[in-house]
């Protein structure tokens, strides 16, 4: 994956994925599968990810591109019946890919955590918010009850929760959902990880209650030097938060690069038209502007580029063959046939 000022590597190499030191994730053709009536179908296909120690990398596409199926594989945690059948999934220098279930339990919470969408259903209903974190802790070290509430008290102290000895007593249903969301983010912070995966952080959230999330994330990344990757399919919380941006369509990445530069300047057609949908860049009282159709399902996929039945820039290539990755930048490349011919 490009990271900031890295260069891609060498035209050719077949791959624009470079590994690097400073790597906390790094995935290699990562396929997840699900059986449909046509056979096995890829919701995440042959993605390669990488995320260095202390950035933020956004990964952005529509509802159905396979944005939560990636964050759910890159923890081994796909639903039946899907699985992963292909690919590496580095974390630390380990492959989740290959590691016993008992000894992934132990890194899942410690080395990576997750904040998954919807803080409602994720919290159990019948346990305090308090004793949910509590169990995180004592999940991960050999520490007292006492000193994991202590400990959590603490947590919700540092991600502002009003009133913390109190709120631990508290059930979910007693919490706003900025609440719950906080205590999500204190409970994924507990064992202080290395990468946070946040898919979709803040979208059944109103959009003051947004922006407070988004802020307490990065202060938080800033202190903790924690790396995260940031599932969304809204640019506005992409450019307030992520530091790179990989572009994901129908299970595949088709672009990829500094924030920079895919806010200045996209290359991908499928890039461009998220882009034009933003309120925030048009004029006031101007339509938004629309990408014609919908995300095609597993078992519709056209042959050659993906995006081919939607994009205004399709020409003969685009039906038949792959697209090529083609660099534009030092830090960016797009998978496009109209970038590779230089129409684009």
């Amino acid at each position: 994956m490009l990271s900031e000022g890295r260069a891609l590597p060498p035209a050719g190499a077949g791959c624009i994925n470079a590994a690097v030191g400073d790597a906390v994730l790094e995935v290699h053709g990562l396929t997840t599968t699900f059986p449909t009536e046509a056979g096995a179908a890829a919701v995440v296909d042959g993605i390669d990810l990488h995320v260095a120690r202390g950035e933020v990398l956004a990964l952005v596409g529509e509802s159905g591109c396979g944005k939560s199926m990636t964050a759910l594989s890159l923890l081994r945690l796909v639903p039946k019946p899907g699985r992963i059948t292909a690919g590496r999934i580095v974390l630390n220098g380990r492959d989740l890919c290959t590691m016993p279930v008992p000894d992934l339990r132990r890194v899942r919470g410690r080395e990576v955590a997750m904040i998954f969408q919807e803080p409602g259903t994720a919290l159990n209903p019948v346990l305090t918010v308090g004793a949910q974190v509590v169990e995180a802790i004592r999940l991960h070290e050999r520490v007292s009850r006492r000193t994991a509430r202590a400990r959590t008290v603490a947590l919700f102290e540092e991600v502002g929760i009003p009133d913390p000895s109190a709120r631990v007593d508290a059930y979910p249903h007693q919490l706003s959902g900025g609440m719950k969301q906080r205590v999500m983010i204190a409970m994924a912070l507990a064992a202080r990880p290395a990468l946070l995966v946040a898919d979709e952080p803040t979208t059944a959230l109103d959009v003051t209650i947004q922006a407070q999330i988004l802020e307490l994330l990065r202060r938080l990344q800033r202190e903790h030097g924690m790396a995260i990757l940031l599932i969304s399919h809204d640019f506005g919380i992409v450019n307030a938060l992520a530091d790179r941006v990989a572009v994901m369509y129908a299970g595949q990445l088709v672009e990829e690069g500094t924030r920079r530069d895919l806010l200045a300047a996209a290359r991908h057609p499928y890039t461009v038209g998220l882009l034009r949908a933003m309120p925030g860049r048009v004029a006031p009282g101007t339509r938004l502007a629309e990408i014609p159709g919908v995300v095609p399902s597993l078992e519709e996929r056209p042959p050659g580029c993906r995006f081919a039945t939607r994009c205004p820039l399709v020409f003969e290539p685009c039906r038949r063959i792959d697209p090529p990755w083609t660099r534009v930048a030092d830090t960016q490349a797009a998978r496009c046939h109209a970038v590779a011919d230089g129409t684009a």
